[in-house]
């Protein structure tokens, strides 16, 4: 890709009275700060701030007093291009009498579009499995678990309810200490051999428990070192699974579930919903990862940077939900934000290629949406979510543009499927 095909360079100017306003604004603005003898902080009249400071310390706040108005103009003056990605800003020039702002825009490339229709690509067959139907049923099941007390040995899977303290050499060490604490054996959460050797025990138990710690534990002087835990059982605990009885189908509330048989029938078709949006996932990815294949597009770099941008934007919201900092996750994983972006650069590559390829098959055929088709979306998603149409809306900022291209895009998926 030749440089100049995608990108282009727009010159804004801001000169004269606009300029010479935006000067003093920021005269203004900064001579707040400043001090100078004989006059009071602030107050020292413009030639002798000028004869202090210069005129250039004024560019740099001028230069963000007129930014907007530039951008502003350079949209506005372009708005007949197709950006691609978030203009680059520099100042080429910056005088008393004037100041050149250079946006570099991301132009839209060109697709030259392969085969799309007709692909030989076949669509996952699903089936579902009765130990899939047994274990999803298992986990609701887990949902009403109850924890009850345990007249009997440790097993695995139980939890015990106990007291530690941990030795090395015969004195005890930092850390090692834990009262009334509840460890699930099998839970794999303490010391490899830790959990094993409580198994057996049971309530009022005093068992000494020998361990080694792993030779990469983070504390230096435990790594590798063999030490004793001291352990008193409290209690002992089980988790008791709900039968598949009455007051079960009761409390999962699911309208027509009365029997064991109904609620395998339900789960089934569950099952079945969930691997069939599964597979046509993979289908639509498969199809388009073969179109692309014989599609040509030089994709600027500034596109598949904006694209890594708006993924680690994405990414760090997770985190944060999670309850860690991105700061904390670079830590843990020994990471940092240049190798995540350097990660994410294949997929940004294959998002923007694909997003490309849907919009030039848009263009193509020709799609259109009318607005009685966006408003019955709207409808549709208002029933689904027991919102009103309203509430959609304002989900989508009421710019029902974003409708508009979804009902494109799946009419573009059933062309490249041959529905």
């Amino acid at each position: 890709m030749e440089k100049s095909k995608n990108l282009k360079e727009v010159v804004v100017k801001i000169e004269g009275k606009d300029w010479s306003d935006a000067l003093d604004k920021a005269f203004k603005k900064i001579n707040a700060t400043k001090t100078i003898a004989g006059f009071r902080k602030g107050k020292a009249p413009k030639n002798v701030f000028l004869k202090h400071f210069g005129v250039e310390s004024l560019f740099y706040e001028a230069s963000n007093i007129c930014v907007d108005e530039a951008y502003n103009k350079m949209i506005e003056d372009n708005k007949d291009l197709q950006i691609a990605a978030q203009p680059i800003l520099d100042i080429r020039t910056v005088d008393e009498k004037f100041i050149e702002y250079v946006f570099t825009l991301t132009l839209k490339p060109e697709v030259k579009l392969g085969k799309y229709k007709k692909l030989d690509v076949k669509k996952d067959k699903v089936k579902v499995t009765k130990e899939e139907i047994e274990h999803e049923i298992k986990h609701m099941r887990e949902d009403y678990k109850e924890i009850v007390i345990k007249d009997g040995k440790i097993e695995s899977g139980d939890i015990a309810v106990i007291d530690f303290e941990g030795f090395k050499d015969g004195a005890p060490f930092d850390g090692g200490k834990g009262e009334n604490y509840s460890l699930t054996i099998g839970s794999n959460t303490f010391i490899p051999g830790f959990e094993d050797q409580l198994i057996g025990h049971k309530s009022g138990d005093e068992v000494d428990v020998n361990v080694s710690f792993p030779e990469d534990y983070h504390a230096e002087d435990l790594a590798g070192e063999p030490v004793v835990f001291k352990v008193k059982v409290h209690e002992v605990k089980q988790t008791k699974l709900p039968e598949l009885d009455q007051d079960f189908f009761e409390d999962l509330n699911m309208e027509g579930i009365d029997s064991k048989e109904k609620l395998e029938a339900q789960v089934k078709e569950n099952i079945k919903t969930r691997k069939d949006a599964q597979a046509d996932d993979k289908y639509i990815d498969e199809l388009l990862e073969k179109i692309a294949e014989d599609t040509e597009v030089d994709i600027p770099y500034t596109m598949v940077d904006d694209e890594v941008t708006h993924m680690l934007e994405h990414f760090k919201e997770h985190i944060m939900m999670q309850g860690i900092t991105i700061e904390q996750f670079y830590q843990l994983t020994n990471s940092s934000e240049d190798k995540l972006r350097e990660e994410y650069k294949d997929e940004a590559l294959k998002r923007i290629k694909n997003r490309l390829i849907i919009e030039k098959i848009i263009e193509v055929e020709k799609i259109e949406v009318t607005d009685e088709e966006v408003e019955a979306k709207v409808e549709e998603l208002a029933t689904k979510y027991n919102m009103t149409k309203e509430e959609v809306k304002k989900q989508y900022d009421n710019n029902l543009d974003y409708i508009s291209y979804d009902l494109k895009v799946t009419r573009v998926f059933d062309i490249i499927k041959g529905e």
